[in-house]
C-alpha cells in the first residue's frame, strides 16, 4: 500500500466506483478503498435479509414466512434508470452491461384525488386515460406533438416560445392546461421533485419530458429498467471496469487519516501505512468537515406479500404523489420491485417509500404513500441527513460527491459524477472517454 497513486477513491457508492472506472480507462493509476466490507455504501443493496434487521436494529430474526434470507438483496437507496438516461449511456459505452442483466419496470403511476392512475406519456394513453376530460385530452395531445417535435435551433418547431426565456408556465397557459395536468407533466414525466420550475425557462423542462417520452418508446411499458440481484450491482460492475484497467481494491480498510500538506491532499493513511496520491475522491462519510448539509430523506422499505393495489398487479412499478396533492412542497415517491427481479424471496414484493423531509415529523409526511401499500408485513425506516461538499475541491485535490437524493433515478447522481470529472480535469466530460480500447480486453474475456 505504500506506493503513490495518480487518485484514492474512498467509499464504494455508484458515484465512486464510476468515477474510479472512468480514472482507470484514462490510464490513471487507482487505488479504491472502502471501511466496509462490501460494495456499495450508502447506495448498497443488502442480503441476507437478517442482515437488513440487524442494520435496522430490529430485534429477533425474519419471520419463516420472509422465505429464505439469502433470496433476499434490498437496496437502501431505491432508484430506478431512465432508459434513455446518462447512467444506461455510461454502462453502454465502458461495456459494464456485460456483467449485468436489466429488466423493464411494468407502470409509471401518478396519484390525484387519494387514487393512483397509469402515467399517459403517448398519445394513444393520453386519450385512453381517465385523469382527463376529452377536451383536455386534445389539448394535452397537442401540448405533446409540441414538445416532440420541438428543436431550439429550429424556429419552425417553437410555435413562438422562446427556449431560453419563455417560462414553462407560459408554455402551459399556452396550450391551456389544466393544474392536474400540469402536476402530472411536471412531476411524473419531467420528473421535478417541486414546482420552482414553473418560473425557469422551459428549455430543460422540454427537454426532460423528451427524455421520458424516447426512455419509454425503447422498451415500451415504461421508460424505466432496474438491475435483476438489486442496484448494488452497479457499482460492482463498474468496480470490475476499474480493476480490468488496473485499479487495486481494498475492501474493510479503516482510513485513519486524510494526509495533507499545504492545504493539498497528499496521501491517505489506514492501518499505520500512507499511500501517496494527486487526488482524492469520496463521499462525505470520509470528510465530514469538508460538507455542509443540505437537507434530510426519509426511506422506508416496505415488505408486501401482495402487488400494489390498482397498479393491474405488476411486479415491479413507480408511484409518484406530486406535491400539490398532499400540500407539501416535495413529490412523495414509491419504487416497487419483487422476486422477478431476484431482490426478494418467491411471492414478495419491495416498495421504497421516499421523499425529502420537511417537518419533525416525516413518518406522518409519508403516511399517504403508506396508505397505498397496507397491509405491510415489515418497515424498515431511516432518516439520513444529506450533504454537499463546502467547496470545490480545486485548491485541496479533494473531490467529495454529493449524497444520494430523493429521486428515484440516477440523472441527478449523473450529473455529480460529470460535475467532479470536470473540477478534477478540468475538461467537460466526454461520454466518448468512456469507451473502452478495442484491444483492452485482458482479464475480462473468459
Amino acid at each position: 500500500m505504500n506506493e503513490e497513486y495518480d487518485v484514492i477513491v474512498l467509499g464504494t457508492g455508484l458515484t465512486e466506483c464510476i468515477l474510479s472506472g472512468i480514472m482507470s480507462v484514462n490510464g490513471k493509476k487507482v487505488l479504491h478503498m472502502d471501511r466496509n466490507c462490501y460494495y456499495g455504501g450508502e447506495s448498497a443493496s443488502i442480503t441476507p435479509m437478517e442482515d437488513l434487521y440487524k442494520r435496522f436494529n430490529i430485534p429477533g430474526s425474519p419471520p419463516e414466512s420472509m422465505g429464505r434470507g439469502r433470496d433476499w438483496n434490498v437496496d437502501l437507496v431505491p432508484k430506478f434508470l431512465m432508459a434513455n438516461g446518462q447512467l444506461v449511456k455510461m454502462l453502454l459505452y465502458t461495456e459494464v452491461t456485460r456483467y449485468l442483466d436489466f429488466k423493464v419496470v411494468e407502470g409509471s403511476f401518478v396519484y390525484k384525488g387519494g387514487k393512483i392512475y397509469k402515467v399517459p406519456s403517448t398519445e394513444t394513453e393520453a386519450l385512453a386515460s381517465s385523469l382527463m376530460g376529452m377536451f383536455e385530452k386534445r389539448r394535452f395531445k397537442k401540448f405533446l406533438n409540441f414538445v416532440a417535435n420541438f428543436n431550439e435551433n429550429d424556429p419552425k418547431t417553437l410555435e413562438g416560445v422562446d427556449p431560453k426565456k419563455t417560462t414553462m408556465l407560459e408554455v402551459y397557459k399556452k396550450f391551456d392546461l389544466g393544474q392536474d395536468v400540469v402536476d402530472f407533466t411536471g412531476h411524473a414525466l419531467a420528473l421535478y421533485r417541486t414546482d420552482e420550475y414553473l418560473q425557469q425557462p422551459c428549455l430543460e423542462t422540454v427537454n426532460r419530458i423528451k427524455l421520458y417520452s424516447e426512455s419509454l418508446a425503447r422498451y415500451g411499458k415504461s421508460p424505466y429498467l432496474y438491475p435483476l440481484y438489486g442496484l448494488g450491482e452497479l457499482p460492482q460492475g463498474f468496480a470490475r471496469l476499474s480493476a480490468i484497467y488496473g485499479g487495486t481494491y481494498m475492501l474493510n480498510k479503516q482510513i485513519e487519516e486524510l494526509v495533507i500538506e499545504n492545504g493539498k491532499i497528499v496521501g491517505v493513511k489506514s492501518e499505520g501505512e500512507i499511500a501517496r496520491c494527486k487526488q482524492l475522491i469520496c463521499d462525505p462519510s470520509y470528510a465530514p468537515d469538508s460538507v455542509t448539509k443540505v437537507g434530510q430523506v426519509i426511506r422506508v422499505i416496505c415488505i408486501l406479500s401482495h402487488p400494489i393495489k390498482n397498479t393491474n398487479d405488476a411486479n415491479s412499478c413507480q408511484i409518484i404523489i406530486p406535491q400539490n396533492q398532499v400540500n407539501r412542497k416535495s413529490d412523495i415517491y414509491v419504487c416497487m420491485i419483487s422476486s422477478a427481479h431476484n431482490v426478494a424471496a418467491q411471492g414478495k414484493y419491495i416498495a421504497i417509500v421516499s421523499t425529502t423531509v420537511e417537518t419533525n415529523d416525516p413518518e406522518g409526511e409519508i403516511r399517504p404513500a403508506l396508505d397505498l401499500l397496507e397491509p405491510i408485513e415489515q418497515k424498515f425506516v431511516s432518516v439520513c441527513d444529506m450533504y454537499a461538499p463546502s467547496d470545490l475541491g480545486t485548491d485541496s485535490q479533494i473531490f467529495i460527491s454529493r449524497t444520494y437524493d430523493a429521486t428515484t433515478h440516477f440523472e441527478t447522481t449523473c450529473n455529480d459524477i460529470k460535475d467532479i470529472y470536470k473540477r478534477m480535469t478540468g475538461s467537460e466530460f466526454d461520454f466518448e472517454e468512456m469507451k473502452r480500447k478495442k484491444e483492452d480486453i485482458f482479464g475480462d474475456n473468459q
